[in-house]
């Protein structure tokens, strides 16, 4: 296919005004690690908020979501809705906590609330992990979206796509650090959510789609189109529903809903210029994530099931895609393809633009775990404001080619969402736990990612290879087992390690209690020595504000898709929860 002159105008256009509001964004203050890593820690929440959206809005997330409505359905959705559970635990309860701590990334953490060499060497090792390793692969899975789409809608190479997304991402964000990324994802937000329903809006005006009318009735759509699975069939609702809400939510760390909060969220939260800015961000994030976003992808994933019933037909009508990226992903940008001249231009740019937001953040993040938790912490201590702002940039430009590079050897998005999932599963109840819980030390937490990782290498490389031996050696397990049993024997290690293992000093847990004031039992032994005593402890009101919170969210969520198709009295039962929900939690808030 051929773009319109209009569309390249458009998309040059959009690039171009991300560029100037960034550099403009970015000229005040980078003179240090605070300025171009926490934004001057002056930040507000409504900035930071959508800024974490855009950056969730990645290229790739639309491609996910038309993976799974593809092949399992709307309901196959629960995979990330199930996540609103960690990111509500977040808003009433951990955001404070990240904000008292002071820190300047969740890794320095480990020092705050740990001691000793155990304690050092686990922010060392996890500044690597995260800040390379893991960091890398997260750049990977989005690039590998934006490789899909500059071939189907631009018709460029890979690496085109790439060199020129990933050069405007690098002007602004190794300038003016994250101060830019926050401006220029404000932008981004808002011209990829006005593409996404645009694009819904068309696509649903296809001929051959009929509208909603005619897509809930076409029998290539009918059999997809419930937001619950089938709950007669323990195959399908087990690990559609059950899994991500019981076991996925709390035991798996994935970028920007981890357990507890971390990664870019705590780095948003760490921004914020005071704690209230950081619970309203966390909060206006999982409402938008959750209740906004979502169904105009939903409408075009289930649209495409009708333009493109089958992967044969995505391969037949885009020859020049290669072989082994064609998946039932690619049927997003697909469907985009369909779109006249002007407003394919402006859908392109939104998804280039969230590609860059994502990118932008992940490898400012990236950069200050490198810098601060790594080479400023071990190598050069003695290093200045300038000269770790410096190395920050230099961190920004190696990761990004490496993410770039290692997405020319993934295949779909759903194979690198498993593989995240996978790699944390079952530390996600530690990162929970060591806020409130004396007896987890490092020991405990070193013990927890070992046996991650061993877990995840065995089911990643041995244990499909074991069950498909002529005598199987090993029963077959689907991914979600995979995801279950991991959890479960990682969690059961790193509980056991904490009970034998010695715990921190008491000076290092009298110091973290006096300065971050978790209350509750598991502090017990440490009242703190000014502030806030165990009488005070909120938990129980903020968790019952969490629960609240998903109540709000998730009636708003699927009153949408209710009204979407037509089923009234559906759409006000949700109104009336969400609407309760809100209620329950201004009421239980405490009076300023």
């Amino acid at each position: 296919m051929q773009l319109a002159l209009l569309d390249f105008l458009v998309i040059g256009g959009v690039l171009l005004t991300i560029l100037i509001i960034g550099m403009a964004a970015g000229r005040k203050g980078n003179d240090s690690a605070d300025d171009f890593f926490l934004g001057g820690r002056n930040m507000p929440w409504w900035l930071l908020g959508t800024s974490m959206v855009a950056t969730t809005f990645s290229a790739d997330t639309p491609n996910l979501v038309t993976d799974l409505v593809r092949q399992q359905g709307v309901s196959g959705n629960w995979a990330w809705w199930a996540f609103l559970l960690t990111g509500m635990v977040t808003v009433f309860v951990y955001a404070r906590l990240w904000r008292r701590s002071g820190v300047l990334t969740d890794i320095a953490f480990y020092e705050l609330r740990y001691g000793g060499k155990a304690g050092a060497f686990l922010r060392g090792f996890r500044a690597v992990y995260l800040g390379l390793v893991f960091n890398v692969l997260v750049m990977a899975t989005v690039s590998l979206a934006a490789i899909k789409l500059g071939s189907i809608l631009l018709g460029w190479p890979g690496w085109m796509t790439l060199l020129v997304t990933c050069s405007v991402t690098l002007l602004f964000s190794v300038y003016g650090g994250l101060r830019a990324i926050l401006w220029t994802d404000l932008f981004q937000f808002f011209l990829a959510m006005g593409g996404a329903v645009a694009a819904s809006v068309y696509v649903l005006g296809l001929p051959e789609v009929g509208g909603i009318e005619g897509l809930m009735t076409h029998p290539n759509v009918m059999g997809k189109l419930s937001v619950w699975p089938d709950f007669s069939n323990p195959e399908v609702w087990v690990p559609v529903m059950l899994v991500p809400l019981a076991v996925q939510w709390w035991a798996s760390y994935y970028p920007g809903a981890e357990p507890g909060g971390g990664g870019y969220i705590a780095q948003r939260m760490f921004s914020a210029r005071s704690e209230d800015d950081a619970v309203g961000a966390t909060l206006l994030f999982n409402a938008a994530h959750y209740a906004l976003r979502p169904w105009p992808w939903i409408l075009v994933a289930l649209a495409s099931l009708i333009v493109f019933p089958d992967l044969e037909a995505i391969a037949t009508a885009f020859p020049q895609l290669a072989a082994d990226k064609v998946g039932h992903d690619v049927a997003y940008p697909a469907m985009l393809s369909l779109l006249p001249a002007g407003l394919l231009g402006w859908v392109a740019a939104s998804l280039l633009a969230a590609f860059i937001s994502t990118m932008s953040t992940q490898v400012n993040l990236g950069a200050s775990y490198l810098v601060h938790d790594g080479w400023a912490r071990f190598i050069r201590p003695n290093a200045t404001e300038s000269q770790k702002v410096a190395a920050g940039r230099w961190a920004s430009l190696l990761s990004l080619i490496a993410g770039a590079l290692l997405s020319l050897t993934l295949t779909s998005a759903s194979q690198a969402f498993n593989l995240l999932l996978l790699l944390g599963a079952g530390t996600g109840g530690l990162f929970i736990l060591r806020w409130f819980w004396w007896r987890i030390s490092a020991s405990t937490e070193i013990v927890a990612m070992i046996l991650s990782l061993l877990v995840a290498a065995y089911f990643t490389w041995c244990h499909d290879a074991l069950a498909a031996e002529p005598v199987a050696l090993v029963p077959e397990l689907a991914s979600w087992e995979k995801l279950v049993a991991g959890s479960l024997l990682t969690t059961l290690g790193w509980v056991v390690a904490a009970w034998v293992m010695k715990p921190e000093s008491p000076a290092t847990l009298q110091s973290f209690v006096d300065k971050v004031q978790p209350g509750g039992p598991g502090w017990s032994r440490f009242p703190p020595s000014q502030g806030l005593n165990n009488a005070s402890w909120n938990v129980p009101r903020s968790l019952l504000q969490a629960f609240l919170g998903c109540v709000a969210i998730y009636g708003a969520l699927l009153g949408v898709g209710a009204a979407l198709f037509g089923q009234g009295a559906t759409a006000a039962g949700m109104a009336v929860l969400c609407i309760g929900g809100v209620w329950g939690i201004l009421k239980l808030q405490p009076k300023a």
